[in-house]
């Protein structure tokens, strides 16, 4: 059993009236916060032509919980050849880890360049001045049978502490979603996919990158190794494909990676307003000595498309977190909702039957509580 879910809490963020850098929407967030504790999301803003910047927000808290953002500007445009393609351009789908042992928010983003998204990484030790380390650079693998770079990717997100890759060696690792279809980019090219794979919807994957290697020179981040699949669409909710969500966090039943599953019609290419699809939110718990294994994933969806904002927009019938925040001892999550704007959830863990408490209670990590003014810290688990 999975025993979490999310509960909605309302809008945090929709598009300015009047910005044209927002005309086309405001959705599928980072986070994080800045030395002095304050909470920001780092969204992505939509701008006429389907061009997307990064934008920074900070958040405004009502007695803990977030309602609102008060804008500060752009972080990261596409400025670099290898984010601009020519019917498209853009830094898209930010996911933000802050990472201790580094002192730094690791940024994951998909870069719409030339040959359709690719990942690429930044760095910032105060969420305002990003570094660029350019674009993912996947390690040749040669039981895999593939190159990892000729496949557009999507979905990246980092731990947030190092953690055991295959060889027992601690990495840093990265969730990833390869796609393996290439009739976007050749016609008539079709699905290739990678030795021991039969399935070939897009699915959750982690790479690895040694620790002491990023130690000795931040760049290597881009240079990930050691890939497996971690999971593949099995149930109902996820018939299309599925992806991660915000960065996983430690939870005393291993690593609870929050995702997202898709169920409809995906027409080739890469336009969303000829989608017909459903984006739900479920959840799996990876094993923490080898966070390629997955302990128990939820068959049903813990959190689907329910309100006027999630069910109308740019694609309708979309929930697709990408951010988790504590306040106050409670976490939030962050999510698009159908591509337009942004929206807020409580995490809460469910309790046994033995526990015979509400399950309406805020999932608290014990002995820990972080305040708006409290700089970033580890789970206490």
């Amino acid at each position: 059993m999975v025993p979490y879910t999310l509960t909605r809490l309302g809008v945090v963020m929709a598009p300015e009236t009047g910005d044209p850098l927002e005309a086309e929407g405001v959705l599928n967030p980072a986070s994080g916060r800045t030395p002095d504790g304050r909470l920001f999301l780092l969204p992505r803003m939509v701008a006429t032509g389907n061009v997307s910047r990064v934008g920074l927000a900070e958040v405004e808290l009502k007695d803990g919980v977030p309602v609102g953002v008060e804008r500060r500007g752009i972080v990261l445009s596409p400025d670099e050849g290898w984010e601009r393609g020519l019917n498209n351009a853009g830094v898209e789908d930010p996911r933000t880890t802050w990472v201790p042992s580094l002192g730094k928010h690791l940024m994951t983003y998909v870069a719409f360049g030339p040959l359709g998204p690719k990942l690429a990484l930044a760095v910032s030790e105060d969420l305002e001045h990003w570094t660029r380390l350019g674009p993912v650079q996947f390690a040749y693998q040669p039981d895999l049978d593939t190159d990892l770079n000729l496949f557009p990717n999507k979905d990246a997100v980092f731990f947030p502490e190092q953690v055991p890759d295959p060889d027992g060696r601690l990495s840093y690792a990265m969730i990833h979603r390869p796609m393996w279809d290439l009739g976007w980019f050749r016609p008539g090219e079709g699905v290739h996919l990678p030795a021991g794979i039969t399935d070939e919807r897009a699915g959750i994957w982690i790479s690895y990158v040694p620790a002491d290697e990023v130690a000795a020179d931040i760049n290597a981040l881009v240079r990930p190794r050691n890939h497996r699949c971690v999971a593949l669409p099995e149930f109902g909710y996820e018939a299309l494909k599925i992806g991660a969500g915000p960065p996983p966090l430690r939870v005393p039943e291993g690593w609870l990676l929050i995702h997202h599953g898709v169920t409809g019609y995906i027409p080739p290419g890469f336009d969303p307003t000829n989608q017909r699809v459903t984006y739900a939110a479920g959840a799996m718990l990876l094993d923490p000595a080898d966070p390629s294994h997955v302990l128990d994933r939820t068959t049903e969806p813990i959190f689907v498309p329910e309100t006027a904002d999630e069910q109308s927009g740019t694609v309708p019938n979309v929930v697709f977190p990408t951010a988790i925040e504590q306040v106050d001892g409670v976490h939030y999550v962050f999510y698009g909702m159908a591509d337009s704007k942004i929206g807020v959830a409580r995490l809460d863990r469910l309790p046994s039957s033995a526990e015979g408490v509400s399950h309406e209670t805020p999932f608290r990590v014990a002995g820990q509580r972080v305040s708006p003014d409290s700089a970033p810290a580890e789970l206490d688990t």
